[in-house]
C-alpha cells in the first residue's frame, strides 16, 4: 500500500500510528484512508518532516485485516514508511525469506547437476567394462528402492499414504519410465555420453509432436519455430559424430519418446494425488523395478552376467564393484534431488535447469573421457541446446 501524506504545520515523531482497541470492526470498514495522525510526544525525536511525501511500505494489524478472534500484543497499528528521497523502503522479514528460498533452490540445482555428472561418469565406466545395460538399469532402480525403504523404516522420510488406485494410475507412468531408462542406458553403452545427451536434448520436439497430433493440443508459433534449431542441431551432430552407432542413436530416440509419454501420463493421471516429490519418485522406482526385472533376466540372464562380471574383474579389478554401486546410488540421488527441486520451482525454471544440466554433462564427459569432437559436431550440439532453451522460453 502506498500513501502520500502532505501537511505543512507540524512534525511527526516516529512512524507508528496508534489505533484504539475499542474501535469496532464496523467503524474500521467505513474508513477508507489511514486513521488521523496525532502528534506523539516522545523523549527521542525522529525528525521526519511531513512536508515530504511519506510512503507506507507495510501495515500490520490494520483495521479488519485480522480476524476478530485473533489477539494482538498491543493496540498499535505498526507501519513501516520511508521518505520520498529514500531509494527503498525498510525491508522486513519477507525479504530474508525470499533470499533463503532462492539460496535453497540454488543448492538444489548445484547438487542436481553435480550428482548427474558423477552418475554419467560412473555409468559409462561400468558399461565400458561390463556391457550389460539391462542389468545396470535394474541395479539403479534397485538401489533407489532400497534407499527409500530404509529411509521410511528409520523415519528419515515420511512414508507416503497410497492405495490401490494410486498404483493403478502410476503403472503407465512406470512403464514409460522403465522404457526410457533402459533405452538411455543401452544408448550410452554403444556411443559416447555426450552424443547420447545431445540426442536427448531433442526431447521437446517429440513432446510437441506427440501433444499436437495425438492429444490435439496447440502451441504458439514461437514454440514451433524453436523446434527448428533443436531438430537441426541434433541432425548435424548425428551426421558428424565420429563414433556413430545406430543402436546408440535409436536408444536415445526411444528414450525421448518414452519420457514424453511418461510426462503426459504423470500430468494427466497423477493430478491431484497427495504423493509428490521424492516419495513420488520412490514409488515410481519400485514399480519400474518390478516391471524391468523379468525382462532383464530374459534379455541378458544370470549366465551372461556371471561371465561378464568375471571378465570385468580380470580387466579392472575389484573396483568394478564400487563403480556399479556408485552409478546405482548416484542415479537415484540425482533423480531424487531433481524431483525435490520440482516441488520448489516452476516447470519453466525446471526446464531451464535441465538444459543447463545437459550442458554440464556433455562438457564434463568430453573432458574426462577425452571424446574426440569435430567443430561441426560441437556446433550442432550448441544449436540443439540453444533450441531447447528457446523452447522453454516460448512455452511459458
Amino acid at each position: 500500500m502506498i500513501s502520500t501524506v502532505k501537511q505543512s504545520a507540524f512534525t511527526i515523531n516516529g512512524c507508528d500510528f496508534i489505533r484504539s482497541k475499542s474501535q469496532s470492526l464496523a467503524s474500521s470498514r467505513r474508513i477508507s484512508v489511514l486513521p488521523p495522525l496525532p502528534a506523539m510526544k516522545s523523549r527521542r525525536s525522529s525528525g521526519v518532516s511531513i512536508s515530504k511525501p511519506v510512503f507506507v511500505s507495510s501495515v500490520e494489524s490494520f483495521g479488519g485485516l485480522k480476524r476478530s478472534n485473533e489477539k494482538t500484543d498491543s493496540g498499535l497499528v505498526k507501519c513501516k514508511a520511508y521518505e520520498a528521497d529514500r531509494a527503498e523502503p525498510i525491508e522486513g522479514p519477507e525479504s530474508k525469506t525470499e533470499v533463503a528460498r532462492k539460496l535453497k533452490i540454488g543448492v538444489y540445482f548445484a547438487t542436481w547437476w553435480f550428482l548427474n555428472v558423477i552418475f554419467n561418469i560412473y555409468n559409462k565406466k561400468v558399461l565400458n567394462a561390463f556391457p550389460f545395460p539391462w542389468l545396470t538399469s535394474t541395479l539403479s532402480l534397485a538401489a533407489g528402492s532400497l534407499i527409500m525403504l530404509i529411509s521410511w523404516a528409520l523415519r528419515i522420510a515420511e512414508a507416503p499414504k497410497t492405495d490401490l488406485e494410486f498404483w493403478k494410475t502410476l503403472f503407465p507412468v512406470a512403464v514409460a519410465h522403465t522404457i526410457g531408462h533402459v533405452a538411455a542406458t543401452v544408448s550410452m553403452s554403444k556411443v559416447a555420453v555426450s552424443f547420447t545427451h545431445i540426442i536427448k536434448s531433442g526431447e521437446p520436439a517429440f513432446s510437441v509432436l506427440v501433444s499436437r497430433f495425438l492429444l490435439g493440443e496447440s502451441f504458439p508459433t514461437a514454440v514451433y519455430l524453436s523446434l527448428i534449431p533443436i531438430i537441426g542441431g541434433c541432425g548435424l551432430s548425428a551426421l558428424t559424430e565420429l563414433n556413430f552407432n545406430w543402436i546408440g542413436f535409436s536408444g536415445a530416440m526411444i528414450s525421448n519418446v518414452a519420457f514424453v509419454f511418461r510426462n503426459i501420463f504423470s500430468k494427466k493421471g497423477m493430478k491431484g494425488k497427495s504423493v509428490s516429490g521424492m516419495n513420488y519418485y520412490a514409488c515410481l522406482s519400485m514399480l519400474s523395478l518390478l516391471i524391468l526385472t523379468p525382462f532383464a533376466i530374459a534379455v541378458e540372464g544370470p549366465q551372461m552376467w556371471a561371465l561378464g562380471f568375471e571378465k570385468a574383474v580380470s580387466q579392472i579389478g575389484p573396483q568394478i564393484v564400487w563403480w556399479m554401486a556408485a552409478q546405482s546410488v548416484f542415479y537415484h540421488l540425482y533423480n531424487q534431488v531433481s524431483y525435490m527441486s520440482l516441488d520448489e520451482i516452476s516447470p519453466l525454471t525446471f526446464s531451464i535447469g535441465n538444459t543447463m544440466k545437459r550442458i554440464s554433462v556433455i562438457v564434463s564427459s568430453i573432458i574426462i573421457f577425452r571424446t574426440p569432437v569435430q567443430p561441426v559436431n560441437a556446433l550442432g550440439a550448441a544449436i540443439a541446446i540453444l533450441g531447447t532453451f528457446l523452447y522453454s522460453q516460448a512455452k511459458q
